[in-house]
């Protein structure tokens, strides 16, 4: 097995390597999604507009369910599949960029993906509004040689378009839902419509040439709606759509409730994750309680939950009630890097620094941003800071043990901690509360999501779960771009879950 990043600088990217082989696999032209192009905001709105003026997707979504109901689909949303005892499943989160880090991943995910059963993409399907035309390169060229079915769930950038290039493309709902009638004047709701981005009249007209990348029988999955349940051998996978804002509407719950029910072990994929930097985010349930009551209750028997929207790996091994339950954010499998050196030191749920993991470690994506931010600033000399620099200022500030030992000894300076302050680095809780918090959110919502790199290390992941009868083995693979690592792609995190 290779070295991770965990084991040496080289298992991480660092230094020169020899840049894989997946541009082979891209378009010749490729687009570039600049997260701060008016133009992408602009059409990205929806996101804001339901915040301000009340969030419809609870309503589209029932919408698009009675639809897919009364056209056949199984009323408890149950896809009961033939899987042995013992089999193997992907995850990847947050893929659909259509640019070098997504197909970054893909020549890995085949490598170590040749046995699975099935695939599921958790969250952000298709950047940056879901349209169906944007299929073709962003879904069907990067897994047409993936030779399973692909089951997936919608993110918030799936939802910007109003769901329907994904119940197109995952459910064989082709119409788009007739409008409703119109609010009535000077409403929030009018507002809202006035502003509401919408589909261009002709998306979806390469749609039928795209399938055709992924045409095998073989490959072809048939998902009841945005959310869903797969019996999968001896476990329950469910997955839900947490729509534009995170939450789960009133039906939704309703259903999510009963299939929750039973000794049969459960593995929730959710658009939102439920633990992440440190936090814990229960996602509210309309009517009362939240998905993470139901994860909870002993009678649901959850072991797992997995999230996109975050594009980074996380794991917080939760104690619930005398059994472990793991928490995992598994959103790096395409888009641009979220940071992790912006992670303060963990203390939440009774999971400590010393169970905690992520990926990318926190002093490489410290040094990822510093020479990102060093060339886009022309300040490269000032700002960039090595592997060993950055791994040994994130060690001071967050008073931890490096995850991996620096290379060489490097000294933390005033240049370095400045460095590290400017670009958000996480403190230890008892320091910096004043101003640490602002700075970072400062930092993660404004300057990251421009952060978009075409240059190895990636830093991008995808997960491997191997299912028996009493564990699953859960894997994160990494994805640099870099060739050794695509020859034989590091395993960054591991765990086994016990089922009984």
């Amino acid at each position: 097995m290779s070295d991770s990043s965990r084991d040496t600088a080289e298992g991480a990217g660092w230094g020169s390597a020899e840049r894989g082989a997946y541009r082979a696999l891209m378009p010749q032209r490729s687009e570039k999604l600049s997260w701060l192009s008016p133009r992408t905001l602009w059409a990205a709105r929806n996101g804001v507009l339901a915040s301000w003026f009340g969030d419809p997707t609870g309503r589209t979504r029932s919408r698009w369910v009675a639809r897919r109901t009364a056209a056949g689909a199984p009323a408890d949303k149950v896809i009961r599949r033939d899987d042995p005892d013992r089999f193997s499943f992907l995850v990847i989160g947050d893929t659909g960029e259509g640019d070098d880090p997504q197909y970054a991943v893909v020549p890995g995910l085949l490598k170590e993906g040749q046995d699975t059963r099935f695939a599921v993409l958790a969250s952000d399907v298709i950047y940056p509004v879901g349209s169906a035309d944007d299929y073709g390169t962003k879904f069907f060229r990067p897994y047409r040689d993936y030779p399973a079915p692909v089951y997936a769930i919608p993110g918030n950038h799936d939802w910007y378009e109003d769901l329907g290039g994904f119940m197109r493309v995952f459910c064989d709902d082709a119409p788009p839902l007739p409008p409703e009638p119109a609010p009535r004047p000077l409403t929030p709701a009018w507002l809202r419509s006035l502003l509401w981005h919408r589909p261009r009249p002709d998306d979806g007209r390469h749609l039928d040439e795209a399938r055709e990348m992924r045409s095998a029988p073989a490959q072809q999955a048939a998902q009841p709606g945005p959310y869903w349940a797969i019996d999968a051998g001896p476990v329950r996978i469910i997955g839900i759509d947490t729509g534009l804002l995170g939450t789960v509407d009133a039906e939704q719950g309703a259903w999510l409730r009963e299939v929750s029910r039973g000794p049969r072990p459960k593995i929730l994929v959710t658009g939102s994750p439920l633990y992440v930097d440190g936090e814990h985010h229960p996602c509210p349930v309309e009517g009362g309680g939240t998905v993470d009551d139901l994860v909870r209750d002993p009678g649901h028997h959850y072991v797992a939950v997995i999230g996109g929207d975050i594009h980074n790996y996380q794991r917080y091994p939760v104690d619930v009630d005398g059994r472990t339950v793991q928490y995992v954010v598994a959103g790096g499998g395409g888009a641009f890097m979220h940071a992790t050196h912006t992670i303060p030191r963990v203390s939440v749920a009774g999971v400590d620094e010393q169970d905690f993991r992520c990926y990318p470690l926190r002093g490489d994506s410290l040094a990822f941003y510093s020479r990102l931010y060093g060339r886009r600033l022309r300040l490269r000399r000032f700002f960039t800071l090595t592997e060993a620099e950055a791994t040994a200022v994130i060690t001071e500030r967050l008073g931890i043990r490096p995850a991996r030992a620096p290379g060489t000894a490097a000294r933390v300076t005033r240049r370095t901690r400045l460095v590290a302050g400017l670009l958000g680095t996480g403190r230890r809780p008892d320091r910096g509360k004043r101003f640490r918090l602002p700075v970072r959110k400062i930092y993660t919502q404004l300057f990251s999501p421009s952060s978009a790199t075409y240059d190895p290390p990636f830093f991008k992941c995808f997960l491997r779960l191997d299912v028996a009868p009493d564990a699953v083995r859960l894997r994160c693979y990494a994805a640099t771009g870099n060739r050794a690592q695509e020859l034989d792609p590091p395993v960054e995190d591991e765990v086994t879950i016990p089922l009984v």
